[in-house]
């Protein structure tokens, strides 16, 4: 049973990470209308941000938790500003060309300057040791990892699906121009909504540098398996995102127990079951 809830526990954080990346990447697919293929490489800019922090800079990790999704998300303007823009009005295959082409920049010049290998995180202080729950050992960090996640995510859902600023931002996605002639800057509006999806990489990035080790190449064996969530839960689905994020890792967790030579291609098994089944996704609209 140890080794079982252990797995849970595994599939969960990953999860927890599935479930911020493809929400980052379905806002702004469903808002933007950019398919952002540079999301696993900001997401791994975001961990090396928080690194470089820490050992050049002594910000600690709380700072980085704000400091690097910002200014990742930064980043995501300049290139949204002098790139995407000029590609909104083409096919989606030129926004994914271009994002792809950023993805090798960005990891070849990490590869370049700090080489293949990782690097160490430290957990912070305040989140070191765990709790027995009698049928296993439950790290502090791992539980702040899935409860903030898990927290960001509802919380981006409940603003875009819920509020005001989040009607704004569906109506800029079905008609920009009716929008514009109320007054509102849509332009600027899908700046900041590209921004703040690439934040959402950023910040999960930072979060996952004390689990994982921070090299250039841990964006790109993640963003895979995050398009297959994407997928699976509906292009543009906010909602489908989290659920399927988190429900996927757990399959994954549980797969690992039970067989796990399976537990590599488990999630590519059910994307293409429900593309058969559903093309348009679990939670995704058909047109």
């Amino acid at each position: 049973m140890q080794a079982l809830f252990g797995q849970l526990l595994v599939g969960l954080i990953n999860g927890s990470f599935y479930a911020l990346l493809s929400l980052g990447l379905s806002i702004i697919f469903g808002l933007v209308n950019v398919v952002n293929f540079a999301h696993g490489a900001l997401y791994m800019t975001g961990a090396f941000f928080a690194w470089i922090g820490l050992s050049s800079l002594g910000i600690g990790y709380w700072p980085a938790l704000l400091l690097s999704p910002l200014a990742v998300g930064v980043l995501g303007v300049v290139v949204e500003r002098t790139m995407l823009r000029r590609l909104y009005q083409l096919d989606n295959l030129y926004g994914l060309l271009l994002t792809f082409g950023l993805t090798l920049i960005i990891e070849g010049l990490f590869h370049h300057q700090y080489g293949n290998s990782g690097n160490s995180f430290p957990v912070p202080e305040a989140l070191q040791g765990g709790s027995n729950l009698g049928f296993m050992y439950l790290p502090k960090y791992r539980a702040w990892v899935v409860l903030v996640s898990l927290l960001v995510c509802f919380a981006s859902w409940f603003v875009i699906e819920r509020t005001k600023l989040g009607a704004y931002l569906r109506a800029g996605t079905e008609n920009p121009r009716l929008l514009q002639a109320f007054g509102v800057n849509v332009p600027l509006m899908m700046t900041l909504t590209f921004g703040f999806g690439v934040a959402l990489a950023g910040f999960a990035g930072v979060m996952a540098a004390p689990i994982y080790q921070v090299s250039p190449s841990m964006g790109s064996s993640l963003i895979i398996v995050v398009f297959a969530v994407v997928v699976i839960g509906g292009m543009g689905s906010i909602f489908g995102s989290i659920v399927t994020g988190v429900g996927l890792g757990l399959v994954e967790g549980l797969t690992k127990y039970l067989y796990p030579p399976a537990a590599a291609t488990v999630v590519f098994a059910i994307m293409a079951v429900v593309l058969l089944l559903r093309p348009a996704g679990l939670f995704g609209r058909e047109k």
